[in-house]
């Protein structure tokens, strides 16, 4: 058998793949399709460069440190110390897990080939070369099913998701079932013990709103992240909400679910409304990172996250996932992200400007949010308030 080589990309092709996975038109299953190159690839070439593009502009330049004779005896005095060390930490690594040596491999060292980096962390090459096939159409059908009945029935488990899905027609499995379920990140809501176990590295912050009394807007803020059913494959959708009067306050997609768009979010609501005492999430790990708990910090908002599996601690803007999903994103079946995404700004804009909410008696988010009384009254369509203006206006 062959010796068999890796494929090389240019930088010139690298950059135009991860400028097209920036603008967030297409998702990862598409831009695959149509450069040839597997979606984990691309996001780590996006990732690569919004990185590249922060040190870019840093001003800070790169300079190639100088060697002089004395430091090199000293390097090699320090050989055999290095090869006694490296026996000493291949043997600790029996107590490391193999996912968290998977994830020691760092594909950009040049000088250390992952051939060599998998014999150092005793791993098997396949297990690292092996990339995951993009999901079927048939699977994307049945994640856009379950996506809609979890929404009105969040207490369904794989068990109870099967049998609906066969009484659509659907011949499948409950192994099957529960699979695409762990993908989509979607457990059944029930009483059950502790099983929330904190990233090791971010800290993790108490829930605040417990018998709080929220009468005011800029009070709480909350935010999530949901799951937006393309035509192939799928986006992410942050927002972030005023708790008090259910105002979106700022939103971003993206096709991959990194922290930078929650970072974006975050930084335009504050930008244009202020900072609240009070910002909710929950315990996901695009707001655990310290690069977005750091900002709230650093205006003093206090952090408040619901515990794991307690979808009621942050139920307002679940709701609007729901108002959102049948109301605009099912009823229009989005083909790429551009649509996606206006067809997501002008039904925000209309849920923000002119859709009366009950919990509001009547008003508008923007009318609650700044404290304006309805002049329309419940019930009234802008062509209803036109209609009553003209006939005042006549008598």
């Amino acid at each position: 058998m062959g010796k068999v080589t890796r494929k090389r990309y240019a930088a010139e092709f690298k950059s135009r793949v991860a400028l097209e996975a920036i603008r967030g038109e297409l998702t990862l299953a598409e831009l695959a399709s149509k450069h040839g190159v597997h979606q984990t690839m691309i996001a780590q070439w996006k990732r690569q460069a919004i990185e590249g593009m922060a040190s870019l502009f840093s001003g800070k330049s790169v300079t190639e440190p100088s060697v002089s004779p004395a430091d090199v005896e000293k390097l090699h005095a320090k050989i055999g110390q290095l090869l006694v060390e490296r026996d000493f930490l291949r043997g600790c690594l029996c107590s490391v897990g193999r996912d968290q040596r998977r994830q020691m491999i760092d594909p950009k060292r040049a000088c250390l080939p992952i051939i060599r980096q998998c014999t150092l962390l005793q791993l098997n090459r396949s297990g690292v070369y092996y990339r995951p096939v993009p999901q079927s159409e048939a699977n994307l059908e049945l994640m856009r099913l379950i996506d809609a009945q979890f929404l009105e029935t969040p207490y369904y488990g794989s068990r109870q998701m099967t049998w609906h899905l066969r009484r659509l027609g659907h011949e499948v499995g409950r192994k099957r079932v529960r699979r695409i379920m762990a993908i989509m990140g979607l457990r059944a809501i029930y009483q059950k013990p502790r099983t929330t176990v904190p990233h090791p590295e971010h800290r993790k912050y108490p829930y605040l709103l417990r018998d709080l009394v929220i009468n005011r807007p800029d009070q709480v803020w909350c935010s999530d992240i949901t799951y937006i059913p393309m035509k192939r494959g799928f986006l992410y959708l942050v927002a972030i909400m005023d708790w008090f009067t259910r105002k979106v306050l700022s939103w971003r997609l993206s096709n991959t679910m990194d922290v930078e768009f929650c970072i974006e979010a975050l930084q335009d609501a504050l930008m244009r409304y202020g900072a609240p005492d009070i910002f909710n999430t929950d315990q996901g790990s695009q707001f655990t990172t310290p690069r977005f708990s750091g900002i709230l910090e650093e205006r003093q908002i206090r952090i408040s996250m619901d515990g794991r599996g307690r979808w009621l601690d942050n139920v307002f803007i679940e709701r609007l996932w729901r108002s959102l999903k049948y109301e605009c994103v099912y009823l229009h079946a989005f083909e790429t992200g551009s649509e996606l995404r206006a067809g997501l700004g002008r039904w925000i804009a209309h849920y923000n400007e002119r859709r009366p909410h009950m919990a509001l008696a009547g008003r508008t988010p923007d009318e609650a949010y700044h404290d304006v009384p309805t002049s329309s009254g419940p019930g009234l369509t802008p062509d209803q308030m036109a209609n009553s203006n003209a006939v005042r206006r006549a008598a």
